[in-house]
């Protein structure tokens, strides 16, 4: 049964998103500045996509936001915000990729380059803004609901997240800024325990794709690889019971995805 709106709530709705819409128009605008930027000072382009990529974060809390006043005035959620606030998060991750990839086992020489044309934005910056990505995917999530048309897809979004918190991490200088003696020292170690806990989130969620929705063995196969990088920042940091732990994870799901294949061909599926 619809819901009726009276036309005072449409009023006060629409004066209300008017506000937000007002601010994203002027950050859309502000990107095609920077776009023009980057394109115009190519030796500043990294450091005019991190700005890129934290609009678009903002861009995406006034989208939550517009959600927000809809269900607070008209009791309804606003699918259209909510899957532009989606796409902001999207071309957050893309702008960060530009930069640092989003391939989850890349060397830090595919990267590095990139990497040291943003040494001015230093580790708390960075762990900040790790931070924010985290937090306005979380509130997208939660406004979209747990049956949300697009639950499967955060699978992915998350995954390109996880993987760009740790290829923005400064990983050629790690340990000597994860001496307590290091200036970058508490930012650091908090960003670092939040990539782990990102690679082994991401991993998990791609394996509940698999078995629940997709049986796709791609899904799988791509947790895997995401234990796999997890191992790597354990042995990179000597922590060497927990990268013995990833590593027996590694294999039981190795050997899982092998004899699915295998019992898939048997069935001929």
């Amino acid at each position: 049964m619809p819901v009726k709106i009276s036309e005072e709530e449409k009023t006060l709705y629409h004066q209300k998103v008017k506000q937000c819409q007002e601010k994203i128009e002027k950050i859309k605008s502000r990107e095609n500045e920077f776009l023009q930027l980057a394109k115009d000072t190519p030796e500043e382009a990294a450091m005019v996509h991190l700005t890129l990529a934290e609009e678009m974060l903002n861009l995406a809390l006034y989208f939550i936001e517009i959600d927000g006043i809809s269900k607070d005035i008209l009791n309804l959620r606003n699918e259209k915000a909510l899957d532009e606030g989606r796409k902001s998060v999207y071309k957050c991750l893309s702008y960060l990729k530009n930069i640092v990839t989003d391939v989850v086992d890349a060397p830090f020489s595919e990267y590095g380059e990139k990497l040291a044309e943003i040494s001015s934005y230093d580790a708390g910056h960075r762990y900040r803004l790790v931070e924010k990505t985290g937090e306005t995917i979380n509130l997208l999530k939660e406004a979209c609901g747990t049956n949300s048309k697009w639950k499967w897809s955060f699978v992915e979004l998350e995954g390109q997240y996880a993987a760009v918190a740790k290829n923005i991490l400064d990983l050629k200088n790690v340990i000597v800024n994860t001496d307590p003696r290091s200036p970058h020292y508490e930012p650091t170690i908090r960003h670092l325990q939040r990539v782990k806990e990102l690679l082994n989130h991401a991993a998990n969620r791609y394996r509940e794709r698999y078995e629940m929705s997709s049986n796709h063995v791609d899904d799988f196969q791509k947790g895997i690889n995401f234990l796999a990088s997890l191992r790597r920042i354990h042995v990179l940091t000597g922590d060497k019971d927990n990268a013995e732990t990833v590593k027996k994870k590694h294999e039981v799901w190795s050997s899982k995805l092998n004899a699915d294949i295998k019992n898939n061909k048997a069935r001929g599926t």
